[in-house]
């Protein structure tokens, strides 16, 4: 038996063909040139509709020296699929989207992990105008790669790079923290915990635990940090570091997670050890990821404005010569109240 018929291709030539013109009056009516009278012009539109003929803009692109995409690279742990990689990456990665279609920008997207498969000349090989590198910090090497790719291709633009040297967006985690420590103290919270790190590769979080301490301590509460086990999932840490806190026998009523996908494990654990949330103890993340609308409670959190962050993301790979590039761009933030704080 026949397999499916392919559907047949519409050219220009078609085109042309039905309207009586030449394939060149063909390009030139639907490139909008003034040399074609309007006549003519509205000719080849109805030829192409009822032949159901599109212009293929890709090419329209690339012959006037643009590609109209950009590329995104996600950082992946090694070893790791599309299914381990963090929530926020794809929330992040939305407004990317979002903000490059406003441009009329197409995304290129390439997960990426494995140290002897990395690729980032997008720009050299012409796929793309501009690469934004996003994604775990558990993957140095890539980070690594993706610095160099920056060193020698233009533009490139990052956020959350655990080195020091790159161009980043990030959040206002000064801001975030301040929002979470406010509120749990404003909640009553007398004995505050942030479960964070100074030296995780994660740069951002030794910024929010920093803060959130600062913070506490300029509200007349003080907050200890309990150390998140380095090298494990986000919410493995969350949990562990539950259980160092119960072990410790000193009281707490108020936790600030430095990123949501701990705090899902923070609620886990002090469910099983037959806490109540929010009533023994209040709990507060960071990242605004929609899951938390999903926890038992659901999860307050620290919420980055990330249509703006894919909007300055796009903007510093789009942005000509003469524009302004600050090395480090600041998302702001807000308080998403639900019931666990």
């Amino acid at each position: 038996m026949d397999g499916p018929r392919k559907p047949v291709r519409v050219t220009s030539f078609d085109v042309a063909e039905k309207a009586g013109v030449s394939q060149s009056t063909v390009s030139r009516a639907l490139s909008g040139s003034a040399v074609i009278t309007e006549a003519t012009r509205t000719r080849v539109l109805e030829a192409a509709s009822e032949l159901g003929y599109f212009v293929d803009e890709r090419a329209a692109r690339l012959r006037r020296g643009h590609t109209g995409t950009l590329a995104t690279v996600v950082i992946c742990k090694p070893g790791h699929s599309a299914k381990d990689v963090n929530p926020f990456s794809y929330a992040l990665l939305g407004g990317i989207c979002t903000a490059a279609s406003a441009r009329g920008l197409e995304v290129l997207v390439s997960l990426q992990s494995e140290e002897d498969k990395l690729f980032g000349h997008y720009v050299e090989r012409g796929q793309a105008e501009g690469l934004i590198v996003i994604g775990t910090t558990a993957n140095k090497a890539a980070w690594e790669f993706f610095r160099n790719i920056g060193e020698t291709s233009q533009p490139v633009a990052y956020w959350g790079s655990p080195l020091g040297d790159l161009d980043w967006v990030s959040s206002d985690n000064e801001a975030g923290a301040g929002l979470a420590a406010a509120h749990l103290v404003g909640q009553g919270c007398k004995n505050l915990v942030c479960i964070g790190s100074h030296s995780s590769v994660q740069r951002q979080f030794a910024e929010r635990t920093d803060a959130f301490v600062e913070h506490a301590r300029k509200l007349g509460s003080e907050a200890r940090l309990v150390e998140i086990e380095p090298g494990l999932d986000r919410r493995e840490q969350g949990r562990l570091a539950v259980e160092a806190l119960l072990a410790s026998g000193k009281p707490f009523d108020g936790i600030f997670a430095v990123c949501d996908a701990i705090a899902f494990g923070v609620l886990e654990a002090l469910k099983t050890a037959g806490m109540t949330v929010p009533d023994d103890a209040k709990v507060i993340g960071f990242d605004g990821l929609p899951a938390g609308e999903l926890t038992n409670p659901p999860l307050t959190s620290i919420e980055p404005d990330l249509d703006l962050a894919g909007r300055l993301l796009v903007e510093a790979v789009t942005a000509g010569e003469d524009e302004p590039h600050p090395s480090v761009r600041r998302v702001p933030v807000r308080l998403l109240e639900r019931a666990s704080a």
